[in-house]
């Protein structure tokens, strides 16, 4: 029997979320501690940034507000892994860049996580792995667009 394409729909969604909820808890579990996964996130990203970012573009390319990215950003630059400095060329805005006891603590964070990803995807197959991004790709480049 056919599955409709609301149960379709919906089981695909109830895979993702509950994947998504597994998986951060996982790796948050794994993380250093104080560190949180989206200080990990944004660390990540910066140390792979050819250049510095504004905390509203971090914001945006995050999904949260501006708030949030403040209260992460200053979480991070307490513990003196990122630098806020004012954009010489606008002097309304701020760019923040990772120091390098941010790369350090990035890259301590990564050598946590990365086995429980490599277990994940070895455990899965990564043939199976590879069918899928994308697929996963197109659902999130949908959701983008929104």
């Amino acid at each position: 029997m056919a599955e409709s394409s609301e149960n379709l729909s919906a089981s695909l969604f109830s895979e993702m979320f509950m994947a998504d909820q597994l998986a951060r808890a996982a790796l948050t579990k794994a993380l250093p501690k104080g560190m949180e996964l989206s200080h990990f996130s944004v660390l990540n990203h910066l140390a792979n940034a050819a250049e510095a970012k504004t905390p509203a573009q971090l914001a945006r390319l995050f999904h949260v507000t501006r708030g949030a990215m403040t209260n992460t950003l200053g979480k991070l630059e307490w513990a003196g892994h990122v630098h806020i400095h004012p954009d010489w060329d606008d002097a309304r805005r701020k760019l923040v860049t990772i120091s390098p006891a941010g790369r350090k603590a990035r890259d301590a964070a990564l050598s946590a996580i990365a086995p429980i990803i490599a277990d994940v995807v070895s455990a899965v197959g990564p043939d199976k792995v590879r069918a899928a991004l994308p697929v996963l790709r197109e659902i999130r480049a949908r959701f983008e667009n929104e």
